[in-house]
């Protein structure tokens, strides 16, 4: 059992990425896998009766990171999406995440986007995973999750880019 804590995390997330950037990022999910390791971390940072939604656990000024927890509803589905010049970190600390990476086949000038499915995979309770800048994708929870996403800024703020089923032509087939 481990007892890395998040306090440990944030330390270690600022060093990582202040050494290496986005480089640091195989790393940072490294350390996240360890921080879903301890229960006591889930168990204060989750709670069954918390509604679906994000809370911010920690902003880091001097990197601009954020580490974010999630809960998500069951039958939650998100469209392919990628969080532009930021990056993701997602870890799942209860139920499970299936998750799609894809590709896009056209010319970023036409005006719509046409996207393969390039790989798919689930990630479990302890996993975690990191997206870098412009990586398309796509989360799915069958069931409720608990999900923590280490960001590279505010997703918020940042001009990133959802693709439609209605306009853009997305292939699922791996």
């Amino acid at each position: 059992m481990s007892t890395y804590d998040l306090p440990h995390f944030c330390d270690d997330l600022r060093a990582i990425l202040t050494a290496d950037g986005v480089a640091g990022l195989p790393r940072v999910a490294e350390k996240l896998r360890e921080l879903l390791g301890n229960p006591a971390f889930v168990t204060a940072t989750f709670s069954e009766e918390m509604p679906p939604g994000k809370r911010v656990l920690f902003h880091d000024a001097q990197t601009d990171a954020y580490v974010l927890a999630h809960v998500q509803a069951p039958k939650k589905t998100g469209a392919p999406h990628s969080h532009g010049a930021s990056w993701a970190v997602y870890g799942n600390a209860r139920g499970y995440t299936d998750m799609t990476e894809w590709k896009r086949v056209n010319g970023s000038a036409d005006d719509h986007a046409e996207l393969v499915a390039a790989d798919k995979y689930r990630l479990d309770e302890g996993e975690a995973r990191y997206y870098g800048p412009n990586v398309i994708h796509s989360t799915a929870q069958p069931e409720k999750a608990w999900v923590i996403r280490v960001t590279g800024t505010d997703l918020d703020e940042l001009p990133r880019y959802r693709f439609k089923p209605s306009t853009d032509r997305i292939v699922e087939a791996v």
